[in-house]
């Protein structure tokens, strides 16, 4: 069986826009080793959404295979795309998504409901995953008397408390001040260390790319470079400005 818990196999992606057709993706491959962590780097407009997208089973691709934890999605109905989201990936998000009604404890509880979880249940594994983010005395706080760093530690917490096998992180310090989104990174990378889950973050900051083991470049829909091969192209000289980075 494959140790390959990602993998994307010539995927194309073909938006219609009006009378236009826009080729978000064009013949993307390339896989990711359970317990990996990454970052899939790109500025605006390079195709990286959309790559986290078909990774995190919110859209199906024109045409090639994404396989998800060794479930391809490409056939798959929004039933089974939901089952295999909600038991396979955790989702961070730049903006947080807590629900301002609810405080730390009963958002970071929320889906393990949606996994029909028993409710005394859920409240231990969500006290434990606040415990890890450094969020216990904050229990009952609602989001509103929240930092941004600790909503974020929520939304990962939120994340985690299933015990997904892939975290997705969209831009996930994009909102934050440069010291706050460090410490938020570190965190990831910590999750990654101690509980050996799949991380991969989507960004178009070269920091981040630069700071994790492993850094997917996209550039108009084309895999530009990847620093577990060699790079196929310069794109960091060309896009980025990395110290040390691929192609500088």
């Amino acid at each position: 069986m494959s140790d390959n818990v990602i993998e994307l196999n010539n995927v194309r992606k073909i938006y219609t826009v009006g009378d236009e057709e826009v080729h978000a993706l064009r013949g993307v491959s390339f896989e990711v080793k359970a317990g990996e962590c990454i970052s899939i780097m790109g500025p605006s407009g390079s195709g990286k959404s959309t790559c986290m997208n078909m990774i995190g089973c919110l859209d199906r691709p024109t045409s090639g295979d994404v396989i998800i934890n060794g479930r391809s999605i490409k056939d798959m109905n929004e039933k089974e795309l939901a089952y295999l989201r909600n038991e396979t990936i955790g989702f961070v998000f730049q903006q947080y998504f807590l629900l301002a009604n609810m405080n730390v404890l009963e958002n970071v509880m929320l889906p393990l409901r949606y996994q029909g979880i028993p409710r005394s249940k859920r409240r231990a594994l969500a006290e434990e995953a606040l415990e890890k983010v450094g969020l216990s005395e904050r229990l009952k706080h609602l989001p509103h008397e929240l930092s941004g760093g600790q909503k974020q530690r929520v939304a990962i917490a939120r994340a985690t408390v299933t015990n997904p096998r892939i975290i997705l992180a969209d831009e996930p310090t994009g909102a934050l001040d440069s010291a706050t989104g460090k410490s938020v990174l570190n965190l990831f990378k910590e999750i990654n260390r101690q509980f050996g889950t799949t991380v991969v973050i989507v960004t178009h900051d070269p920091g981040i790319g630069a700071s994790v083991p492993r850094c997917i470049h996209i550039f108009d829909g084309k895999i530009g470079g990847d620093n577990r091969t060699e790079p196929k192209r310069p794109v960091a000289r060309i896009c980025y400005n990395i110290p040390g980075g691929p192609g500088v």
